[in-house]
């Protein structure tokens, strides 16, 4: 089973929706998240769930 890190956070109404779409693919480009989840409220905040994969590093040496 997969294990995930998360990011959440809140971005205001007057945010655009380029300007929301442009740091989703900032985030997703360069840093590794991917949308979980995306709010959008009646008053037009929008509350963002952003995950990344966590990748455990094995050691392939075998001990002696």
């Amino acid at each position: 089973m997969a294990e995930y890190e998360f990011q959440r956070f809140w971005l205001p109404r007057t945010e655009s929706r380029q300007a929301v779409r442009r740091l989703l693919v900032d985030a997703a480009e360069h840093h590794g998240w991917e949308l979980d989840r995306l709010r959008l409220f009646p008053d037009g905040r929008r509350r963002v769930t952003l995950r990344r994969r966590i990748i455990r590093v094995r050691s392939t040496l075998t001990p002696h």
